[in-house]
């Protein structure tokens, strides 16, 4: 199961990375074509923005996978590895799982209520909002997932069954 969801975290991951590309494509042609042109379109615009969204939220697991999300190195780079491990889990447990599940489950919500009334932009000639509302459930359900892997390691680690999580 770690397997599964680190793999799936992965190829998630690597797909958003091109996102960077898109985002950073569309950022350059609104400059031109803005100052150039002297045009503008709210679309894309917020094109921009839900790239930023979708790269900040679907990659959220991938960088839960590969240990980049902030925390207090200065406590937590001066325990042993045992209990780092400790810290790592009962933190999985008690806030990242009950958080990111509760997002995910709220943003469903949230999802299912904008595609039941084609929620769109509110600006002349924007976008449509449930896509980018899927990815809020979406992307916090990638992070939960790979949530429990990492508690799933952290239980292994302490408990001595390290080779069946290993990645």
């Amino acid at each position: 199961m770690v397997s599964a969801i680190d793999a799936l975290n992965e190829r998630v991951g690597q797909a958003v990375k091109w996102l960077v590309l898109v985002a950073t494509l569309i950022s350059a042609g609104n400059a031109v074509v803005r100052y150039g042109l002297d045009y503008s379109s709210n679309a894309w615009l917020e094109s921009q923005w839900y790239l930023f969204a979708l790269i900040f939220l679907l990659g959220a697991g991938y960088t839960l996978k590969h240990d980049g999300h902030v925390r207090v190195d200065v406590i937590h780079g001066r325990l042993s590895a045992r209990a780092r491990a400790w810290v790592d889990l009962f933190g999985g447990l008690l806030f990242l799982l009950p958080m990111a599940g509760l997002i995910a489950w709220l943003g469903w919500a949230a999802f299912a209520e904008s595609w039941a009334i084609g929620e769109t932009s509110p600006d002349a000639g924007g976008l449509a909002r449930w896509p980018i509302r899927l990815a809020i459930p979406v992307g916090f359900g990638l992070l939960f997932l790979q949530g429990v892997a990492e508690v799933l390691r952290r239980v292994d680690t302490l408990f001595g069954e390290e080779d069946r999580c290993s990645s």
